[in-house]
């Protein structure tokens, strides 16, 4: 059940050629009144402002030069009364902006998350976990600024520049028309910055990528980096990717410099226009202390809101650009889910019906015309040289990958027509590379099962021989594992993996090397409850030691993606063909 707001115009296919701009406007719709409530504080904000200066006027011709005691006297509640408006509508402004800001990216985040949950298996091969983490995390947080700080600058401060010239022309356009001379000017300045900020941006999101793959794969590796003595080579690659970052930063620095500085000098051309006509003997019979003081007081303020504009366009530049990154990723295409077929219950019959490989951006065929029968509640042990293509046949079952040519049937149903949820519920798998998650031992045990009970749980553990090193923690199966089970050792995650697809009680179960984290004492004992577990069920056994698949039904032995001999452990070793030769050289090597 999805935790947050999902509109329904959000989705990829009817709005994938729509502009960034337009598009990131579709997450603010849900949340469009307190959007205009933040927009209108930001819009009274820079009007309360405008009013301020234009009132300059007032308190010098009539205050002071004409000594008017009612406008002096007021002029302190004025004060106070603009200073709380101003106040209450920055509030508004800056606190609608960032609830609006946050809403925007936790759904986007969220949505995210679970469209690269959803992406096949082949997305997350050709893109490292540390670019993943980047766009959920960095290019987020950079939507998030844009989406607040950002925004509330440019709306905030575009207004009050439209106020101050608006106040600028009303009590002296003779004056302000010098202002329009930066028009064209600023114009080429902000759009060659523009172009360059989100150049810029999307090198520094593709240099945080580097960084954030960087530091997971010396977190994940650090046992290996300590072992091999790789911790300069480590430094030394880090050092560079960290020191690329910094460059493309200051790169957004000084082009952001470079610009404000840019329009300053322009602006001070306009500034010295509007000195040098105020000059001039007929100006200055038409201007009174007042008029040409808010005229050169506007004209000044002009200059700060002009700068933040112009240092708030490399935020809202990194914004879109961050935007575009979490959108490419957005529009994948999901796994394919186009099958129909809900089954309760399989037997389990496998066919591989003239099956072709290649992994994606590869020519080289890793299966090559395969055809294997699997008969329902047996046992077929695949073997064969790293490599030889064993474990991809294992995932075609579960459409982790589709066959180039040919299909995969269970039950004589093509495996592309059964709805993917439900195929893989009949599927348990046990995998060499064993992932537990950051939980208690039996939350591991039951994951994905929301009806498993605890006695079922502790059954399973019973099996798998899980209890005997659990009933030596305090808290036995509601120990914590740690990050990937990194509390534990390797033979104890492989048992806990198992005791995941024995409590499935799946009629398809894949092995991949289950058993060789396992000391020679642990695997006997497993084996045991493996072949418990078997019995009755269609399993695929990848496995390096022939001792473990000798009561196979069926042994293939596979070579360069193709059947190289079939048959039970008794007719290999009587052909004295592969299979024989590689049992003879692990039971000698024994």
């Amino acid at each position: 059940m999805l935790i947050f707001e999902k509109a329904p115009f959000l989705n990829s296919t009817t709005i994938k050629k729509e502009g960034t701009f337009k598009r990131l406007f579709q997450y603010i719709k849900p949340f469009k009144f307190v959007f205009a409530i933040a927009i209108i504080g930001m819009v009274i904000n820079a009007s309360i402002d405008a009013l301020f200066i234009s009132k300059i006027q007032t308190f010098i011709d009539e205050g002071i030069t004409e000594q008017s005691s009612t406008v002096l006297a007021y002029a302190p509640i004025f004060v106070i009364i603009v200073f709380l408006l101003r106040g209450m509508s920055n509030y508004m402004a800056t606190f609608g902006l960032g609830w609006v800001g946050s809403k925007i990216v936790m759904n986007l985040r969220q949505e995210l998350y679970e469209k690269i949950m959803s992406l096949p298996v082949s997305f997350h091969d050709s893109n490292s976990t540390g670019k993943l983490i980047s766009k959920i995390t960095y290019d987020t947080e950079q939507l998030e600024s844009a989406c607040s700080k950002a925004l509330l600058v440019m709306v905030r401060e575009g207004a009050f520049v439209i106020g101050l010239m608006t106040i600028m022309f009303y009590h002296s356009w003779q004056l302000s028309i010098a202002i329009l001379v930066l028009v064209p000017f600023v114009a080429v300045v902000v759009t060659y910055v523009t172009k360059r900020f989100r150049v810029i941006s999307k090198r520094i999101q593709q240099a945080m990528g580097n960084v954030t793959r960087q530091s997971e794969q010396m977190i994940s590796g650090h046992k290996v980096i300590l072992a091999f003595g790789g911790q300069e080579k480590e430094k030394t690659e880090f050092q560079n990717i960290n020191n690329h970052n910094r460059q493309q930063k200051m790169k957004m620095v000084s082009t952001s410099v470079l610009s404000v500085s840019s329009i300053q000098v322009i602006a001070s051309f306009a500034l010295a226009a509007v000195l040098y006509m105020a000059s001039s003997p007929e100006m200055l019979k038409s201007l009174t202390p007042g008029t040409f003081t808010v005229v050169i007081t506007s004209m000044m303020t002009l200059l700060r809101p002009l700068k933040q504009l112009t240092n708030v366009n490399s935020e809202f530049q990194r914004g879109i650009t961050a935007a575009k990154s979490v959108f490419e990723v957005l529009d994948e295409e999901s796994e394919s889910n186009t099958g129909t077929i809900v089954k309760d219950s399989i037997k389990g019959q496998i066919n591989f019906k003239n099956l072709s490989f290649c992994y994606p951006n590869s020519e080289v065929q890793v299966i090559k015309n395969l055809n294997l029968e699997v008969e329902a509640g047996t046992t077929v042990a695949l073997v064969g040289r790293s490599g030889s293509g064993k474990t991809t046949i294992s995932n075609f079952i579960p459409r982790y990958y589709y066959p180039a040519q040919g299909q995969v049937e269970i039950d004589g149903v093509n495996i592309n027509d059964f709805e993917l949820s439900n195929l893989r519920s009949h599927i348990a798998l046990v995998s060499q590379h064993v992932t537990l998650f950051n939980d208690s031992i039996a939350a591991n045990i039951a994951y994905g099962d929301k009806k498993v009970t605890r006695a079922e749980i502790e059954h399973a553990a019973e099996l798998a021989h899980v209890t005997e090193f659990a009933a030596n923690m305090e808290l036995g199966l509601d120990t914590e594992v740690g990050e990937n089970g990194v509390l534990l050792s390797g033979g104890q995650r492989q048992r806990i993996a198992i005791a995941r697809a024995i409590l499935r009680n799946a009629p398809i179960l894949i092995m991949d090397e289950a058993t060789s984290a396992l000391d020679t004492e642990s695997e006997r004992a497993i084996q045991d409850a493996l072949d418990k577990l078997m019995k009755n069920r269609t399993s695929i056994v990848i496995a390096h030691r022939l001792s473990t698949i000798e009561k196979a039904n069926k042994i293939i032995v596979m070579e360069q993606g193709e059947i190289l001999e079939q048959g039970s452990h008794a007719e290999l070793i009587q052909k004295q063909g592969a299979y024989a030769a590689l049992h003879q050289l692990q039971f000698s090597e024994s």
